[in-house]
């Protein structure tokens, strides 16, 4: 490719992580190499609109970049898309480029991890960073991801799925179902939601009907699961046909669990890379990495979180997040790091591999001039 890079960074978005979003998107293009890219930053509001950014990025996290757009007449786009011209040229437009290279949708959660805005770059037919649209929606709905895993033979614990209606409905059955398959205490958690918003854990059967309506507040499926005594540790993967695995992270949360103020308020919980588990252990986890990374069908990027039992050091998958943060705390670059990837080599190879499954997909279908 002649000259820079032209990369889009999309960011914000209309999710309850907004705010991490923002967070991650300023420290990712703090790191693009500006000799190498033309980078350009579209917004994303909670209300939907998209903006083009063009102030300092060192106000895209603390959120006075929509302040600093108030009088940009540049064309947006809003529900609907009532903007003219061409999905392809809207963005272009947005980007301030003549042709855009790549996307970097750095958005985590609702409305935009979970496929949505993977299926509106692909109908653009622009090249982005990440997980492709079935991966994106299947790897989100933390529901579908179990049944998943479970058919590629990686251990987890119980769980139950529970739909919002069924909370006033059925109440007494899901009760007596946590009681005897589950047991206290329990976690209870929206299917499609992120950074452990709406996250309850559970102590008693008091305490179950309002964490199932917290969490109801986010989506319609809701998960309770099994608590599993143990520690918390994470994996990233990299790659597309052949991914590779990072050293394994642990964490030790600040908080009774690692909680959203956990993760980004408090401050207080404590990282160790690599994590102090014996060496069959850690391969184990890399191991089910790779694994879930490719039963999900994923590319680019994920982290995997696992817990490992304290009393018989036995491995459990949790979840596998297919934008994981980037803010200066999140773990997936700094497992990369700590496995010999800087941050700035780290964002070169996801861009390269934007730019691999976009001509692979080009490549294995007929496309109707």
């Amino acid at each position: 490719m002649m000259g820079k890079i032209k990369v889009a960074v999309l960011f914000g978005g209309q999710s309850s992580e907004h705010e991490v979003s923002r967070v991650s998107a300023q420290t990712i293009i703090e790191n693009l190499n500006p000799e190498k890219y033309e980078i350009s930053a579209i917004g994303i509001t909670k209300q939907g609109k998209w903006v083009p950014y063009k102030g300092a990025y060192q106000d895209i996290g603390s959120g006075r970049w929509e302040e600093a757009s108030q009088n940009n007449q540049t064309p947006w786009i809003v529900k609907g898309f009532n903007s003219a011209g061409t999905l392809t040229t809207i963005l272009n437009e947005l980007a301030g480029f003549q042709k855009t290279d790549v996307i970097f949708p750095v958005l985590h959660g609702i409305n935009g991890e979970d496929g949505t805005i993977q299926g509106l770059l692909e109908m653009a037919e622009i090249p982005y960073v990440g997980c492709n649209v079935l991966s994106s929606a299947i790897s989100m709905d933390k529901a579908v991801s179990k049944v998943l895993f479970e058919h590629a033979g990686i251990t987890q614990g119980k769980y139950l799925v529970v739909k919002r209606p069924e909370i006033s409905d059925k109440f007494h059955e899901i009760e007596g179902r946590v009681q005897e398959e589950l047991g206290y205490p329990c976690f209870v958690k929206p299917a499609n939601a992120g950074s452990s918003v709406g996250v309850s854990k559970v102590k008693e059967p008091a305490s179950l009907r309002q964490a199932l309506m917290m969490a109801a507040q986010y989506d319609r499926k809701i998960l309770i699961e099994q608590f599993i005594d143990g520690r918390e540790v994470e994996c990233a993967v990299l790659g597309y046909d052949s991914p590779i695995a990072s050293t394994v992270g642990e964490i030790i949360p600040c908080n009774e669990f690692y909680d959203y103020r956990a993760k980004y308020i408090d401050g207080d919980s404590e990282i160790i890379i690599p994590a102090t588990l014996k060496t069959d252990i850690i391969e184990q986890i890399r191991q089910y990495a790779v694994t879930a990374f490719r039963a999900l069908d994923c590319s680019g990027l994920a982290r995997v979180d696992f817990f490992v039992e304290n009393l018989t050091n036995r491995v459990y998958i949790n979840e596998i997040n297919t934008m994981p943060g980037f803010t200066s705390i999140s773990m997936y670059p700094k497992l990369w790091e700590a496995s010999g990837v800087p941050f700035r080599e780290l964002l070169d190879r996801l861009i390269e591999l934007a730019f691999l499954r976009f001509q692979e997909n080009r490549s294995s279908y007929e496309r109707v001039l």
